[in-house]
């Protein structure tokens, strides 16, 4: 007669013992794999996938693409303090950079809508760039990258974010308009299309998006110059589109980075001759010092540098500054 299936947790039945090590974020997958062949089978199961699925056990992860990285894309586990390498983004311009495009995260899934593609290689700067509408969703219980809709126009340098569960998009540039669209449009994950929203006033391009307050902004990144000081706010509840003058009062020295975190709190970084992150107190319009970005200690350097050029980003309650330079040409 053959034994017994040893139990996933000896004392505890099979279904507990799955809930319990489900609950563990990715981060420790390869210490679970190590334990026995069942534990490593279990893991890499579509059973445990839909499981963790089922319950929005995703975890909290922090997607990050470098400049030099080929366009390969690694996440950081929060829980496990931990980096990890995602599958090879699928695409039809292998060899090409891709640039200006936009990231965002919905119903616990990553998706890489538009930008261009365009050579590495500056010994060729006269080739023309790809400009895509193209939209790459990553599951991280999958494991996987798939296709989505399209949005309905191909555009790079362009402002997103998301705003009760839908993606809105706006702005940017394409060989069709090269100083700027006012075209925007709305993905709806559920239904996995796209809609045309009313155009803006006026055409922006090379713009960031924010959701504050419950509307869309669309702030151009040329803000702090006198000719473009305006920034156009889209309200979903009535469906129009405002423009206004200097909400955001940026200084040149501001990076041009900016997260709003679950309390409608505005934060940026300024990284010019100074290292700070700051707050805007939105009562009074001004900006406030929130700390010091700590300086970079390499190996190879027998004083700390203050870097620039970095990322920035927000996971949960916490501001995260990533890499950046410590000269034109050294990324970190």
């Amino acid at each position: 007669m053959e034994s017994a299936q040893e139990a996933l947790l000896p004392g505890l039945p099979d279904d507990l013992a799955l809930r319990c090590l489900a609950r563990l974020s990715h981060g420790y997958h390869g210490v679970l794999e190590s334990v026995s062949n069942r534990w490593k089978d279990l893991v890499r199961s579509p059973e445990y996938a839909n499981y963790k699925a089922n319950q929005g056990w995703c975890g909290d992860w922090l997607f990050v693409v470098t400049e030099r990285s080929n366009n390969q894309w690694i996440a950081y586990d929060r829980e496990a303090d931990r980096w990890h390498p995602l599958p090879k983004i699928p695409t039809e311009h292998d060899g090409l950079q891709h640039f200006g495009f936009s990231c965002v995260c919905v119903h616990n899934r990553l998706l890489v809508i538009g930008g261009s593609h365009a050579p590495r290689d500056t010994a060729y700067p006269r080739q023309t760039p790809v400009i895509t509408n193209a939209v790459i969703q990553f599951d991280p219980y999958k494991k996987q990258w798939t296709r989505l809709s399209s949005m309905q126009t191909p555009r790079s340098h362009f402002a997103c974010c998301v705003m009760s569960g839908k993606v809105y998009v706006s702005g940017g540039r394409n060989l069709s308009y090269p100083r700027g669209l006012s075209l925007a449009e709305v993905y709806d994950p559920l239904g996995d299309r796209w809609e045309d929203m009313p155009e803006m006033p006026n055409p922006q391009m090379d713009c960031l998006g924010i959701s504050y307050k419950g509307k869309f902004h669309v702030l151009s990144d040329q803000v702090g110059l006198a000719e473009q000081n305006r920034s156009e706010i889209f309200d979903p509840s009535n469906k129009t589109w405002c423009t206004v003058n200097d909400i955001w009062p940026f200084s040149r020295a501001m990076q041009f980075a900016v997260q709003v975190m679950g309390d409608d709190q505005v934060y940026t970084v300024v990284d010019w001759g100074e290292s700070l992150v700051k707050t805007r107190d939105s009562l009074r319009g001004e900006w406030y010092n929130v700390g010091a970005v700590p300086p970079v200690h390499l190996p190879d350097h027998c004083r700390e540098l203050e870097a620039f050029g970095y990322g920035f980003a927000a996971l949960r309650h916490e501001l995260y500054v990533l890499g950046g330079k410590v000269s034109w040409g050294e990324s970190l």
